[in-house]
């Protein structure tokens, strides 16, 4: 081990190879984040509290005794037990944080600055510093209301918009907008880093849930912003496309999508009724959408004639957008059919951890799994030992 340099991990490029991050934060959004721009190279210390990130605890399920929550989120990353309590583990963190090129945090706003590891204790001893903090209302008003997923689909109207239109409100069945935080996290996080190489500054990078929320909710938001229309709840039907919804077979529901006029005649030729594509009622999408109700039954009387799964394959050949209503190990067989290799294995031998791969492929700098999820503190030593050994200017 050089003097200053981070303590040696498996080799492995990517596009982020060489850029340090200390990771202080815990549950969904932050380790996500963290953990995809490990995949992209970077080198992240997981820094938890005594008893560990709290997705240790969230079980069932689990594998081998591990929650699988926590392992669904934290590969790629090494693990140090700090007591931000006591002054000499806040000693190591700082030192961590003096270190690191990007920080990324989830406490309540200024929740770190009582330990010297907000913003600006950090810019003033690593003025290069990338910080990122996910909240879950902002470092305003909201600074003080705790930020869970499910109190921000409440929150943001997400659950106004899901479920049926005579049924009570419904949560979206993950955390949606911890894991669009995330990604508005690496976005924001990846946009500072060019800006650092280009003039040598870093600076504070903020997101929060509901903002991140009220731009996922896309047309919705627009409907309200632009157009003053307080969109409501119509179970899975689009309230701006018809068909664009499951639709019965002979066996099981299908999601049947025709966006635009091309795709309607193909569903119609399919369907073996393609004067439907010619009849003036259903001309364009905004009169198929304002007689959604006439046009349904004449889709579904043809549709009774085969399962979802046949009808499935005679309409992807035909070019028009269509697919089964899978249970999640289904989606992973679909996964698999079309060559996309969702599943990677991390670790080796019984450290070997299913994970699911990222999303992104590169040409030329792949995305690589170098570690498996990380048992509480497994690098501590290693990592106390370099934070607190003589060094230089403090970076490998």
């Amino acid at each position: 081990m050089t003097e200053g340099a981070a303590p040696e991990r498996p080799s492995g490029g990517g596009p982020l190879s060489g850029v340090l991050v200390a990771d202080f934060s815990r549950i969904l959004a932050g380790p996500y984040a963290t953990m995809l721009l490990a995949d992209m190279g970077a080198d992240v210390i997981k820094v938890e509290g005594p008893k560990g990130d709290d997705t240790r605890s969230w079980v069932p399920p689990m594998r081998e005794g591990v929650s699988t929550y926590y392992l669904g989120v934290n590969r790629g990353k090494r693990s140090i037990a700090l007591d931000l309590r006591d002054e000499a583990d806040a000693e190591v963190a700082r030192e961590l944080a003096r270190r690191a090129d990007v920080l990324i945090e989830n406490f309540k706003p200024g929740g770190l600055d009582k330990y010297g590891l907000g913003f600006e204790s950090v810019r003033s001893a690593n003025p290069g510093v990338v910080y990122a903090s996910i909240s879950g209302f902002g470092s305003g008003a909201g600074r003080n209301v705790p930020g869970y997923d499910l109190m921000v689909q409440a929150i943001s109207g997400l659950m106004s918009l899901t479920g049926d239109p005579d049924g009570p409100p419904y949560r979206a069945g993950i955390s949606v907008f911890d894991v669009m935080a995330g990604n508005h996290t690496v976005i924001g996080v990846l946009a500072a880093l060019r800006h650092r190489d280009a003039t040598g500054q870093g600076q504070h990078v903020e997101v929060n849930l509901l903002s991140s929320a009220l731009t996922g909710l896309v047309n919705h938001s627009s409907a309200y912003v632009a157009g003053d229309v307080v969109p409501y709840r119509m179970g899975n039907a689009h309230p701006s496309v018809f068909p664009y919804e499951p639709l019965p077979t002979a066996d099981n529901d299908l999601i049947v999508t025709a966006a635009n006029d091309g795709q309607f005649r193909r569903l119609c030729e399919v369907l073996g009724i393609p004067e439907i594509a010619d009849d003036p009622r259903f001309a364009g999408n905004a009169d198929r959408t304002e007689r959604r109700e006439e046009l349904r039954p004449i889709l579904t009387e043809r549709l009774a004639g085969r399962g979802a799964v046949e009808w499935f394959e005679l309409l992807v050949e035909a070019g028009v957008p269509s697919g089964p209503i899978n249970t999640i190990d289904g989606g992973f067989a679909m996964a698999e059919r079309f060559g996309l290799d969702p599943v990677v294995e991390v670790g080796e031998g019984d450290r070997s951890v299913p994970t699911t791969r990222n999303p992104i492929r590169f040409s030329e700098t792949p995305a690589g799994y170098r570690l498996p999820p990380p048992e509480l503190d497994e690098h501590g030593e290693e990592l106390r030992e370099w934070l607190t050994a003589p060094h230089g200017d403090g970076r490998g």
